[in-house]
């Protein structure tokens, strides 16, 4: 069974309450999921609290996921760079200063193997082509609001765009990262 298959197979047995899934899920995939919340956050003690909600999510949401051909790990990280990501908007809209990630600092994790490291290495080149194929601003747009955690309205207010234009070009933006992703 690879790993991709036993990731797969513990979300399923968490789904139907298993707790002894779960924590063989958690052993197998807390350090990488930590490492994540920690380049977003920079801080220990934030990214310990954002790994125990994202625990709680897959908890209750393991229902959810489905196999889809792509890696479960890249499900439980969009769950663990999302929650980190609402932590930094909560920090900045409480006024704490917070700088942003760059995209190769939450890619790169020096804790996986040689396989896990060559498959990030591919998704963050991957991803780099996509956004480079995007005009400039736009990618830009995507890189504040789904890397940086910036808002719509902030970006809009710095771009000197209505709100619903940035929505609008985000939205196309995706769609065609997703198209170029997918090839």
């Amino acid at each position: 069974m690879s790993a991709q298959e036993e990731i797969e197979a513990l979300i399923a047995r968490v789904a139907m309450g298993d707790r002894k899934a779960f924590r063989t899920l958690y052993d197998r995939t807390s350090a990488k999921l930590f490492g994540i919340a920690l380049r977003v956050l920079k801080e220990q003690g934030p990214a310990e609290e954002v790994l125990q909600e994202v625990y709680i999510r897959i908890w209750n949401r393991a229902g959810q996921y489905r196999v889809n051909g792509y890696s479960p790990m890249t499900w439980l990280i969009t769950i663990t760079r999302n929650a980190a990501i609402d932590r930094l908007r909560k920090a900045r809209a409480a006024g704490v200063a917070v700088e942003p990630v760059e995209i190769a600092e939450r890619l790169y994790d020096p804790q996986p193997g040689p396989e896990s490291q060559s498959v990030m290495r591919d998704e963050a080149r991957a991803l780099q082509a996509c956004l480079g194929e995007l005009p400039a601003d736009r990618a830009e747009m995507v890189r504040r609001a789904y890397l940086q955690g910036h808002t719509y309205a902030e970006i809009a207010e710095a771009a000197g765009a209505k709100l619903n234009t940035i929505r609008t070009w985000l939205r196309r933006s995706l769609m065609q990262l997703r198209e170029c992703l997918s090839q």
